[in-house]
């Protein structure tokens, strides 16, 4: 039977992790607009380099001080180049065009479907039962997208913007990783999973880099897109995956899913304090269905109630 003293620092460690999670959130809800003024000074695939780069050395580095095994068997690096594809590399670079073609508000809410395509690829591949909660979410999810979209369809489908398509393919190939994930059941340390990946992602943006655009030649640089960019590479990536390892480590994962909730809060908030965008009644209307469909199919049964009485 835990002792006073030893509940007493449970419960220390339990608040300090949630006000990590709140961190959590405003750091990466700000890294949107960060990412916005960055594109307007470098270029998408040299801020994938450098972003996804400084993340993977960040985890390396945090791994070994940890004493944590980077080793992966061999049974699991096809999984990790798998998931380093569809997870990182085409999740991050579908994103960064997407805020080239869009406003950052309605990228940050199309993409957040994500755990309403997760819910329905497990449910098509791994078999997983839909209960009644998460079938609500799916309908309200749906609603939300068709809400977001339908005001852009006066032309047919050829008439979205490029932004919308590739901000929602980039919630699929996120999903579509989460379940591969579980799917594969990579047998390793969680924070040795994301460095390979990140990895992996570095390099395809590498690889795109090098073969679309050579070596970066960056002219002069204003001084908000190398303060976005800072924050981009410092905050947004290395130190939001060290915040992110911190909190899954001191927290039940459907507590710490309320991170992902917050992020677009802040970032479409973001959107409008910093970059001026006014987001239009039906971009609201979307963004209350889809923040409260992913509410209902993220946080695991009972999670809620959890999170009460912690």
């Amino acid at each position: 039977m835990p002792t006073p003293q030893a509940t007493a620092q449970s419960r220390k460690d339990n608040g300090r992790a949630k006000l990590l999670l709140l961190i959590l959130g405003v750091v990466w809800g700000l890294n949107w607009p960060a990412v916005k003024v960055s594109l307007s000074g470098v270029s998408p695939w040299t801020l994938r380099t450098i972003g996804l780069g400084a993340a993977a050395c960040t985890l390396f580095v945090l791994a070994l001080v940890r004493g944590r095994a980077l080793r992966i068997g061999a049974r699991d690096r096809v999984h990790i180049v798998m998931t380093g594809l569809l997870n990182i590399a085409l999740f991050n670079i579908l994103l960064t065009f997407a805020q080239l073609g869009a406003a950052t508000s309605r990228v940050a809410i199309i993409t957040y479907s994500m755990p309403l395509w997760a819910t329905l690829f497990a449910r098509i591949a791994l078999g997983e039962k839909l209960d009644r909660v998460r079938g609500m979410g799916l309908a309200l999810g749906a609603g939300g997208l068709a809400v977001l979209i339908s005001p852009l369809l006066g032309g047919g489908l050829q008439a979205l913007p490029h932004g919308i398509l590739y901000a929602l393919a980039a919630a699929l190939t996120w999903a579509a990783g989460t379940v591969y994930m579980k799917w594969a059941k990579i047998n390793a340390e969680p924070l040795a999973i994301a460095a390979w990946q990140l990895l992996i992602g570095a390099l395809v943006a590498l690889t795109g880099l090098l073969s679309f655009e050579g070596w970066p030649h960056p002219g002069a640089l204003h001084v908000q897109v190398i303060g976005a960019l800072a924050y981009h590479i410092f905050f947004g990536m290395a130190a939001g995956y060290i915040l992110w390892f911190e909190i899954i480590a001191r927290l039940p994962a459907g507590i710490a899913a309320l991170g992902t909730l917050l992020v677009p809060v802040v970032g479409v908030s973001g959107a409008v304090l910093l970059l001026g965008e006014r987001p239009s009644a039906p971009d609201m209307l979307g963004f209350v269905l889809i923040f409260s469909a992913a509410i209902c199919v993220l946080l695991p049964a009972g999670s809620l109630r959890l999170l009460c009485r912690t």
